[in-house]
C-alpha cells in the first residue's frame, strides 16, 4: 500500500525569503502503520540551534513536558528534520542554484554545512549531528527542499517539496504527500477546532445504532485529527519556550513613558474597583450575619417563604460579589499550551465579571429611570390596580351572579359563591387603601436596589410582590379550583356505577364490580344535583382560572427575563462581534496547487479558483484527473454565528422546563388540579459562604484584577500580533 504523509506546514515560513539549513521543530503524529502526520510548528536558524547544541535534548524534554495531557499521551515534541534550498532535490532553474550558493557560504561562514550523506541530508557535526542520527535510527526524520509557488495575494512564496522521509529506518522518497498551509494560531486572534465548544450539551448518544456505524467504529482510520488540532493550536507556546533560551531572538520593549502611564492607570483601577467591591463585601456580610441571628425566629421563616424568589437571587448575586476575584485570579498554567483551552480558560474566568457588570448596568439604567419617574410610575400602577379590582373582578363576580352569556345558572349557588368573592375582594381592597400609601417608597426602594446589585434582584422582588399583592385572586381561585375538581371526581365515580366499573387503586386500572340495587339508587340521587350544579362551577372556575392564568403569565414572564440575564454569554458575544475568529466550529481545506509526477513542470496543475473566472474555473473532473501525489491546501475554519453560541446557554438555562409543560398545565386547568405557577428555569449554582478578613479580601481584588494586567503584558510580549482587546 502506497504510503501517505501529511505537512502541515505554518504559512509564515512560505512568507518570506528562505534561509538555508533551517531545522523543523513539532510533532510526528502516526495514526497506521501507512500514514504519517507532520506537524512542524517553527523552524529554528542554524545559528540559535549551535548555542542551544548543548541543552537540545533538556529543551525538548521540559517543552513535551508543558504540553497538554493528552497531547503528550498521543506524540512528543522533537527535532523533526531540516529544510533548505541546498539539499539536492533537482534542477529548478536559476532561483535554486543562486539559494544554494547562499546556503553554502552562509553568514560568516557560520551556516557552512559539512557535505551530505549518502541518502541526501546535510551533515552537521557536534550535538546536532547526534541528534540527526538517533532520530533516524529510533524514529522518523524528514529532509525538505523548497520550490517557488508565487501567490502574490496570499503571501505565500515558497512551499516545502519532500526530498525524502526517514520512515522507522526506511528510507521514503516516494509518497503521496498533502502540504496543509495553517495560519499559527495566537491567544486573543485565532485557533482551530473540530467541534462545538460546548459539544458535550448538544450531543446526545442514540439508544441503537445502525449495524454499520459500529463497523465503521471498529476500522483503523486514516488520521488523528484530534491530536493534529491540539499539536497546532500548541505551536505558538512551544515556539514561546524555545525561545526563551534563544539568546539571539531580541524582544521589542515599549515606550517607557506609556508603559509607566498605563500601569499608573491600572493600579488606580484596581484599587477603585477592590474598594468598591470591598464596601458590597462588608454589607453583604453583615446582612448575612444579621440572616444567620433571626433565622430561628417565625418572621423569617415566614419571609423566606414569601419572598422565596428574591432570596435566591440575592444569594446568587453575593456568591458573584464573592467570588469574582477568585474566578479572575483562576489561572491554570498547563491549559495555556494549547491556544484552544487557554481561551476557553480566559472565557471562563471573565464569564463571571462581565454578567455581574452587565447585571449592574442594566439595574443602572432601570433604577435611575425608576427614581427620577417614581411618582408617575406609582400612579400608573394604582390606576391599573384600582381598574383590575373594580372593572374585573367586581364586575366579573356582579354578572356571573346573574346570567352570564345567557347560561341559566342556579341562582342559590351563584349568589354564595358570588357574595364569597365579593366579600374577599371588598377586605383585599381596604387592605390595599392603608398600603397604597407607602408604595412610593417601595418604588423608590427598588430602584436603589437595582442601582446597586442589578436588575435581577429587584425583578424577583416583583415577582414576589406580584404574588403577594394577588393573594386574594389565587385564594379564590384555589378555593373554587377544590369544588370544581371534587365534583368531577364524584361525578366521575358514580358514572362508573353506571357501567358497572369500579376503579383499582392498586392496580391502577378499571375492574368490573357488581353494584347493589341500594347503590345505583343513591348514585343515581346524588349524581343528578351534581350535574345540575356543574355549569355553575364551572363558569366561577374559569373565571378565575383565567386571571390566575394572567397573573402567572406575568410572573413567569420576569422569570424568563432573569433567566435570560443569567445565561446570556456576555464575553463571548462581545468578543464574536470583534473578532470571529476565537470562535472556530471545523475546519475545511482550499485546494490551491496539485502536482502531478508525470509532468515536467514543478507544477503542473496550479488550482486558484478565486483568481479565474467562473467559466474559466477548472470542473472536478479536471481536478481529479491531475492530483496523483502532491497536494497543497490552505487550513481555513468556519466559525459560530452568535445564535449557535448563544442557543446551548439558553437551553441550559431552561433544561428543567418540561416539554409537556403545555399539555399538563392544560390538562391541570381542565381537570382542576394544581398547576405550576413558575417554569422551573435553571438559575446559576450559589457557592459556599466566603468569611475572610475585608483587608484580606480588598488585597484578594486588586491582586487579581492587576494579575490581569501581568498576564496581559506577557502576551503581548511574546507575540505583537495580539490585538489590545485580547482577554487573558
Amino acid at each position: 500500500m502506497r504510503r501517505k504523509c501529511r505537512i502541515w506546514w505554518p504559512k509564515q515560513l512560505s512568507s518570506t525569503q528562505p534561509s538555508c539549513c533551517k531545522f523543523l521543530f513539532g510533532w510526528f503524529v502516526t495514526c497506521s502503520s501507512d500514514s504519517l502526520d507532520i506537524v512542524v510548528a517553527f523552524a529554528s536558524n542554524r545559528e540559535s540551534s549551535s548555542n542551544l547544541q548543548s541543552c537540545l535534548q533538556e529543551i525538548l524534554h521540559s517543552i513535551n513536558g508543558n504540553m497538554h495531557v493528552s497531547l503528550q499521551d498521543k506524540s512528543k515534541f522533537s527535532l523533526l528534520g531540516q529544510y533548505g534550498a541546498c539539499i539536492n532535490y533537482g534542477q529548478n532553474g536559476v532561483e535554486e542554484d543562486d539559494l544554494r550558493k547562499t546556503c553554502t557560504h552562509g553568514v560568516d561562514g557560520v551556516c557552512e554545512c559539512y557535505g551530505q550523506w549518502s541518502c541526501g541530508c546535510l551533515k552537521f557535526d557536534g550535538f546536532l549531528g547526534q541528534c540527526r542520527q538517533v532520530s533516524t535510527e529510533s524514529n522518523y526524520w524528514i529532509e525538505l527542499a523548497y520550490d517557488s509557488l508565487r501567490l502574490q495575494a496570499r503571501g505565500i512564496h515558497w512551499v516545502p517539496k519532500l526530498h525524502h522521509l526517514h520512515w522507522k529506518k526506511e528510507i521514503v522518497s516516494q509518497c503521496d504527500v498533502h502540504v496543509i498551509l495553517y495560519e499559527t494560531p495566537t491567544y486573543g486572534a485565532h485557533h482551530f477546532s473540530l467541534r462545538y465548544w460546548n459539544s458535550s450539551e448538544h450531543g446526545k448518544a442514540s439508544p441503537k445504532k445502525p449495524q454499520w456505524v459500529d463497523e465503521l467504529q471498529q476500522k483503523q482510520p486514516l488520521n488523528d485529527m484530534d491530536t493534529v488540532v491540539l499539536a497546532i493550536n500548541s505551536a505558538s507556546a512551544a515556539q514561546k519556550y524555545f525561545e526563551r533560551h534563544d539568546i539571539f531572538k531580541q524582544s521589542s520593549a515599549n515606550i517607557p513613558i506609556i508603559s509607566m502611564f498605563c500601569t499608573f492607570m491600572w493600579h488606580i483601577l484596581a484599587m477603585s474597583l477592590a474598594s468598591l467591591s470591598t464596601l458590597f463585601y462588608i454589607f453583604i456580610q453583615f446582612f448575612h450575619s444579621f440572616l444567620n441571628f433571626e433565622s430561628q425566629s417565625w418572621v423569617y421563616s415566614a419571609s423566606a417563604k414569601a419572598f422565596s424568589n428574591t432570596w435566591i437571587n440575592f444569594r446568587i448575586r453575593s456568591c458573584q460579589i464573592l467570588y469574582w476575584p477568585i474566578f479572575l485570579q483562576d489561572n491554570d498554567l498547563r491549559s495555556q499550551t494549547s491556544v484552544e483551552c487557554a481561551e476557553k480558560v480566559a472565557l471562563h474566568k471573565h464569564s463571571l465579571w462581565s454578567s455581574l457588570v452587565v447585571d449592574i448596568l442594566l439595574g443602572d439604567l432601570i433604577g435611575l429611570a425608576l427614581l427620577f419617574h417614581a411618582e408617575s410610575v406609582c400612579s400608573w400602577v394604582s390606576n391599573i390596580a384600582s381598574n383590575l379590582t373594580n372593572e374585573l373582578l367586581r364586575s366579573g363576580s356582579v354578572w356571573l351572579m346573574g346570567v352570564p352569556a345567557g347560561f341559566k345558572l342556579n341562582i342559590e349557588l351563584a349568589e354564595v359563591l358570588g357574595m364569597i368573592s365579593l366579600n374577599t375582594i371588598q377586605i383585599w381592597s381596604t387592605l390595599w387603601i392603608f398600603v397604597g400609601s407607602l408604595f412610593i417608597y417601595f418604588i423608590k426602594g427598588l430602584a436603589i436596589l437595582a442601582i446597586l446589585f442589578g436588575v435581577t434582584i429587584p425583578a424577583a422582588l416583583v415577582i414576589d410582590m406580584i404574588v403577594i399583592v394577588t393573594l386574594h385572586v389565587s385564594t379564590l381561585h384555589w378555593l373554587i379550583s377544590i369544588l370544581y375538581s371534587q365534583q368531577l371526581h364524584a361525578l366521575a365515580a358514580l358514572w362508573r356505577i353506571f357501567r358497572g366499573r369500579k376503579w383499582n387503586p392498586l392496580r391502577q386500572r378499571l375492574d368490573s364490580f357488581d353494584y347493589t340495587v341500594k347503590q345505583h339508587v343513591v348514585g343515581s340521587l346524588l349524581f343528578t344535583p351534581l350535574l345540575l350544579l356543574l355549569p355553575t362551577t364551572s363558569v366561577f372556575y374559569i373565571f378565575f382560572s383565567i386571571m390566575n392564568t394572567a397573573i402567572s403569565l406575568s410572573c413567569m414572564f420576569i422569570e424568563v427575563i432573569i433567566s435570560v440575564i443569567h445565561a446570556t454569554p456576555y464575553i463571548k458575544i462581545a468578543l464574536r462581534l470583534i473578532k470571529p475568529r476565537r470562535f472556530p466550529l471545523g475546519i475545511w481545506f482550499e485546494i490551491i496547487a496539485c502536482h502531478n509526477n508525470n509532468s515536467h513542470s514543478p507544477w503542473s496543475a496550479y488550482i486558484d479558483r478565486n483568481s479565474l473566472p467562473v467559466d474559466e474555473a477548472p470542473r472536478k473532473e479536471d481536478i481529479d484527473r491531475t492530483v496523483s501525489s502532491v497536494l497543497i491546501s490552505i487550513l481555513h475554519s468556519n466559525y459560530l454565528s452568535i445564535g449557535q453560541m448563544v442557543l446551548p446557554h439558553y437551553r441550559k438555562a431552561f433544561s428543567g422546563v418540561s416539554r409537556s409543560y403545555i399539555a399538563t398545565s392544560v390538562f391541570g386547568l381542565l381537570s382542576g388540579n394544581k398547576v405550576a405557577s413558575t417554569l422551573g428555569a435553571t438559575l446559576p449554582s450559589t457557592m459556599p459562604w466566603l468569611c475572610i478578613p475585608y483587608n484580606e479580601y480588598w488585597c484578594l481584588c486588586r491582586n487579581s484584577i492587576l494579575a490581569c494586567m501581568v498576564d496581559c503584558n506577557y502576551y503581548r510580549c511574546h507575540d505583537s500580533r495580539l490585538p489590545s482587546f485580547g482577554l487573558t
